[in-house]
């Protein structure tokens, strides 16, 4: 059990009350709506240049449907890839947060960036070794949870 909480003078209510107003004077606002937008607009436009990608591969190399979305992924991906190298990428992760990350240009990013960070340490203990340091965890638990949800669909429909 815990103790009843004891009344407060009206000194400390007055210092509660100053208290308050400095942390909402200080405190930053919440621009929460902001962030969500400006990751929408980003990761829609990300799409977006997919799309037109594709339309291009359709149109100019008369891609079909099959072999038009291994070129947006490859293309997306190189072009990810190509501007963490320049550095650019970086600044479109710090404006745009998840909008940036969720998209395949954002796993071409986790992958490009720790090996270029540890290049210092040769190929093999560097690049190679921290290729997959950020996005080996994600692919680890997204492909177990892949294979326990289709464990678990096989045998609900085998008893089902």
């Amino acid at each position: 059990m815990h103790k009843p909480r004891r009344k407060l003078t009206p000194f400390e209510k007055r210092e509660h009350a100053e208290y308050r107003e400095l942390v909402k004077k200080r405190m930053p606002r919440s621009r929460t709506l902001l962030r969500c937008a400006i990751a929408f607009a980003v990761g829609g436009a990300i799409c977006c240049l997919g799309q037109f990608i594709g339309d291009v591969g359709t149109v100019f190399l008369k891609l079909d449907e099959n072999t038009r979305g291994s070129f947006v992924s490859v293309t997306l991906i190189f072009i990810a890839a190509l501007l963490t190298g320049i550095g650019v990428y970086d600044r479109i992760g710090r404006f745009a947060g998840a909008g940036s990350a969720v998209p395949i240009t954002g796993f071409s990013n986790s992958i490009v960036a720790p090996a270029m960070e540890h290049r210092s340490e040769g190929i093999v203990m560097g690049v190679c070794a921290q290729l997959f340091s950020i996005a080996g965890p994600v692919l680890v638990f997204g492909i177990t949870s892949s294979v326990v949800i289709g464990l678990i669909t096989y045998f609900v429909q085998l008893l089902g």
